[in-house]
């Protein structure tokens, strides 16, 4: 498929998922594709993972299954695509596909829902609709920790959800996005730093690192330029510098670039310490700002989300344009 292509089905997508998002009626019946993959990936954890194995057989069955899982998906795709391609319907088809694997109105709606709980349902309420989001433990969280834990989510998986599956659509069709969500998923799933997961998930977080590491870097750029057109030139720099001084220092490679970002242009303090499985985990401050967060600053932070959006559709808008 030709690279122009590629940016015209990429934008398709994108406005389709923002318009429609997935319907439940077909979620309901069939599943995601998110959900399959994460069926496939628990099968064949249960299958291969063998607790009583040695680490470096855990591992390489983890390569393994990641690999096969990984090579399976882009030879199929790519025959999917060279079928599809031929006329606009398939086109139209490839572009309906695509979206399916995009998270902007889905993620939009999670981290509002925080929001609504906040105001409707107080703390307890809260927690309940952020604990969809993330995997900390939420019974411990005040009011400004919930509205941290969903502005997190929300900075970061504009980078997962939404940026690095465009990023490997453009860059190789639906094979490279399809990829990517595989690795992105088996990370979610397998790639914990656990007495189960260590080994066998080496490969799958190991990978998503490196698939994830430009397209990190585009959503804190991104959120530069915003944080440039909505407030000024100070704020950019300011923005500027606190993604120079925090992002490396994020537990993720790749995670704290978004957040930094998000957190210098609204002047907002993120992170800190949190608990996983009842363990304490002091990680670094992000940004200089507002600590204590509330409600209203969940809304703000969605309003600039949704700019990052915007934003990041003109420019592929404005890439098919000039590659036309």
């Amino acid at each position: 498929m030709p690279i122009q292509l590629h940016f015209h089905i990429a934008l398709a997508a994108l406005l389709v998922e923002a318009i429609v998002s997935y319907p439940q009626p077909l979620y309901r019946r069939l599943g995601h594709p998110v959900t399959w993959f994460g069926a496939l990936l628990t099968r064949a954890e249960a299958r291969f993972n063998h607790e009583g194995s040695a680490a470096i057989m855990r591992r390489m069955a983890g390569v393994a299954v990641i690999l096969l899982l990984v090579a399976a998906a882009f030879a199929v795709t790519v025959a999917l695509e060279d079928v599809l391609t031929g006329n606009w319907i398939g086109k139209a088809a490839l572009a309906m596909l695509a979206s399916s694997l995009l998270a902007s109105r889905s993620l939009y709606s999670h981290v509002r829902a925080v929001s609504v709980a906040l105001r409707a349902a107080g703390l307890e309420g809260g927690r309940a609709a952020v604990a969809h989001i993330v995997g900390r433990d939420v019974a411990a969280l005040d009011q400004a920790g919930v509205a941290r834990a969903a502005i997190e989510s929300l900075a970061e998986n504009f980078s997962d959800g939404v940026v690095a599956p465009l990023f490997w659509l453009v860059a190789l069709g639906l094979p490279g996005m399809v990829v990517y969500k595989i690795v992105n998923t088996a990370d979610s799933l397998i790639g914990h730093r656990t007495a189960r997961y260590e080994d066998f998930g080496w490969a799958a977080a190991r990978l998503d690192d490196a698939l994830n590491f430009v397209p990190a870097r585009i959503s804190a750029l991104i959120y530069l330029t915003l944080a440039w057109l909505r407030f000024g030139g100070d704020r950019a720099h300011r923005t500027w510098r606190v993604i120079l001084r925090d992002a490396r220092a994020h537990r993720s490679p790749n995670g704290g670039w978004p957040e930094a970002a998000m957190a210098g242009a609204l002047a907002f303090r993120l992170n800190g310490p949190r608990r996983y499985h009842g363990v304490l985990v002091d990680e670094p401050l992000t940004g200089d700002g507002n600590f204590m967060l509330e409600a209203q600053d969940i809304d703000d932070a969605l309003d600039f989300y949704r700019d990052g959006c915007v934003l990041l559709a003109a420019a592929i808008a404005i890439s098919a344009f000039l590659m036309s």
